[in-house]
């Protein structure tokens, strides 16, 4: 395990000197779009105390070295899976809070103080926000889905690159399941347990990258290709 540069990035003053909120960024051969994330992570208008941990799948680009630009520490995984990579992140955090996020995910600047605002003054567990997707314009469809359809399921789906959850509840539920769709499973685990939500408001951007490579109908496919083969470990 390679920690690199281990100075974490801290703003606002935690009352028992650790962070209030913990990043974690899975990455593999992300270095054409970390850079943005970390700096939306960077320019958050916040009271938070915050880390940043960036979880490194065996890149071969640039990956690593633009984490340490950022000051995040830097945790090789070994690129076993994304689910590994989010465990591993949310096992070294100190945060009360853990925020995942992925390498193509920029933040608006005011993504914390809503988002925990709206968990706390709901008394939720977890959540997420509203999207905007970027891209073709197929990639407003995936991002309608997101807010409109999995926000409003009996137990939301909380997308993996755009969710907070309590660390208490996290450890309870055992993290990120090992399976296929596994963003999917870890949010109908938790919502079995705990009040789970959606702030109303767009807080991230993300790549539509996978619906340029796949179009909207392969998206969806994959997705659901996904959660057949979870729903099929599960029995």
């Amino acid at each position: 395990m390679d920690e690199g540069d281990t100075t974490r990035v801290n703003r606002g003053d935690g009352s028992d000197g650790r962070p209030d909120v913990s990043f974690v960024i899975p990455a593999r051969n992300e270095a054409d779009y970390l850079r943005g994330a970390l700096a939306s992570i960077a320019g958050l208008d916040t009271a938070y105390a915050i880390e940043v941990i960036v979880v490194d799948g065996d890149s071969s680009d640039a990956t690593p070295a633009i984490a340490r630009e950022y000051g995040a520490t830097v945790l090789d995984e070994g690129g076993r899976s994304i689910a590994a990579a989010r465990n591993l992140g949310a096992a070294r955090a100190d945060g009360e809070w853990l925020a995942f996020v992925d390498a193509d995910t920029e933040l608006r600047a005011d993504y914390l103080t809503e988002l925990l605002g709206y968990l706390e003054a709901n008394g939720l567990a977890a959540g997420s926000s509203y999207c905007r997707i970027t891209g073709p314009r197929r990639a407003t469809l995936m991002a309608a889905t997101i807010n409109y359809v999995f926000s409003r399921l009996e137990r939301p789906i909380l997308p993996g690159f755009n969710c907070v959850v309590h660390r208490r509840a996290f450890d309870d539920v055992g993290g990120f399941p090992e399976v296929p769709n596994e963003d999917t499973a870890f949010s109908r685990l938790l919502g079995r347990r705990y009040p789970t939500g959606y702030c109303p408001a767009v807080l991230v951007e993300s790549s539509g990258r996978r619906i340029a490579d796949c179009g909207l109908t392969g998206t969806l496919w994959h997705y659901a290709r996904l959660d057949v083969g979870r729903l099929r470990a599960d029995y």
